[in-house]
């Protein structure tokens, strides 16, 4: 179970700043996987890096008794002067003893596809392979929550592809906290939702209802 207590976070700057969230507070159950829905810069992304410990709040907490991912897809942690396979070698490290590093090594680099760039300074990089990098390396790993931010957009169309099978069935054996543009695959893989809306969150325990009342906040 995730819990959201009285968070706040605004992001400053010389003309002063709203709270982007205002006194959120949300309790996740564990096993239900949750569409966040709002629109543009309601949000969404600063909460699933809140709940990712990529950034921090402001005010309030997050308590979390599970393993959680980063968002999946995240390409900003890479050290650009670092090949791709010296990042991920990095990263396995940090994630305790227990983890077979040449196993999560060897899963990255195929499911990545990007060939001897593997081993190239991550700052030669596309958008493109970075993004295939990061994809393949958030999915290598088991956690009991996963967060994704659009994961399986990046690509083209062969690899998006690829990447919703391996992430479907990734979530089929976790949960997951979602933003997607993508109602059909909101659909699909959550159950519940979170409505983001002039800062403040609402939750729902359909997802469609959390759709059908973002739809009629756009009207007004």
């Amino acid at each position: 179970m995730i819990e959201v207590r009285n968070l706040y976070k605004r992001y400053h700057n010389h003309h002063g700043s709203d709270w982007v969230l205002r006194d959120i507070n949300v309790t996740i159950p564990r096993g239900v996987n949750v569409g966040l829905i709002g629109s543009n810069g309601a949000g969404k992304s600063t909460l699933l890096r809140l709940l990712g410990g990529m950034d921090s709040p402001d005010k309030g907490e997050i308590e979390c008794n599970c393993r959680m991912s980063w968002p999946i897809g995240l390409t900003g942690g890479f050290q650009g002067s670092m090949t791709g396979r010296q990042n991920v070698k990095f990263v396995a490290r940090i994630h305790g003893n227990d983890i077979d590093i040449g196993r999560i090594i060897d899963c990255v680099e195929a499911f990545a596809e990007i060939g001897p760039a593997f081993d190239e300074p991550i700052k030669t990089y596309s958008a493109g392979m970075r993004a295939r990098l990061a994809f393949g390396l958030s999915l290598a790993f088991d956690f009991d929550v996963y967060l994704s931010d659009e994961a399986t957009a990046v690509g083209d169309v062969a690899f998006k592809k690829k990447a919703a099978k391996v992430f479907k069935e990734k979530v089929g054996q976790a949960s997951l906290i979602m933003v997607s543009h993508g109602e059909a695959i909101l659909k699909e893989l959550c159950q519940a939702g979170i409505f983001l809306h002039q800062g403040e969150a609402t939750w729902f325990d359909d997802i469609t209802d959390a759709i059908n009342v973002y739809h009629e906040s756009t009207k007004k």
